[in-house]
């Protein structure tokens, strides 16, 4: 079979997995699941860069292979899959068109820019990245799970907030600001925080 088979890419595919999985639950309605699966491949993500780099046996090949599949499921996790989120709240002829168009085309140049140069980056230095330009498109498996515990505050409303934060994170993906890169105690706390979103979501599915 083509491709390359090592315990670098598990996380990565799980949390593909885990988004297609909520995809299929948007046409059911089941919106806490939806974002508790965006959730899962948030926190899949925050681990499987370590992961490959604990691989210290990888061949170049299997590098570049790494940096394309990373961002190949991120393209659908973190921009297809909540792209169709919002744009299923309604408003799908107007704000939610537009919002679920530009989380997109915004995500797929991030990406696409980020594949270039952090190859670059892996040919000329083996030091880990310090910081990144733009917002990460990761950053939307924890905004948007919080967004949504907000819904029943907003009311109706909440559907122009949404898809309003979707265009306001499709911009902050592409504009020229540094993102320092996360620590292990900030990967931590990331993990934590997704934690306390997961009971919150377990606990507005009691009430």
């Amino acid at each position: 079979m083509i491709g390359f088979y090592n315990y670098s890419v598990i996380l990565t595919y799980i949390g593909l997995a885990s988004s297609v999985f909520g995809m299929t639950q948007i046409f059911e309605g089941d919106y806490a699941i939806c974002f508790l699966c965006l959730l899962l491949s948030g926190i899949c993500d925050l681990f499987d860069g370590k992961i490959a780099r604990a691989m210290k046996n990888r061949t170049d090949q299997e590098k570049v292979f790494g940096i394309q599949i990373d961002s190949l499921c991120d393209l659908v996790c973190f921009t297809v899959f909540p792209a169709m989120i919002g744009y299923s709240f309604g408003l799908n002829h107007g704000l939610g068109l537009v919002s679920a168009i530009l989380l997109v085309l915004c995500g797929v140049i991030r990406l696409g820019y980020f594949n270039v140069i952090e190859q670059e980056r892996q040919q000329t230095t083996t030091e880990n990245r310090k910081e990144y330009q733009g917002l990460p498109v990761t950053s939307v498996s924890v905004l948007f799970p919080l967004i949504y515990l907000a819904k029943n505050a907003v009311g109706s409303a909440f559907p122009y907030i949404f898809q309003s934060f979707m265009i306001i994170v499709s911009l902050l993906f592409v504009v020229k600001i540094k993102v320092k890169k996360p620590s292990l105690r900030g990967l931590l706390v990331l993990a934590t925080l997704g934690i306390l979103i997961l009971v919150g979501f377990w606990k507005g599915n009691l009430y």
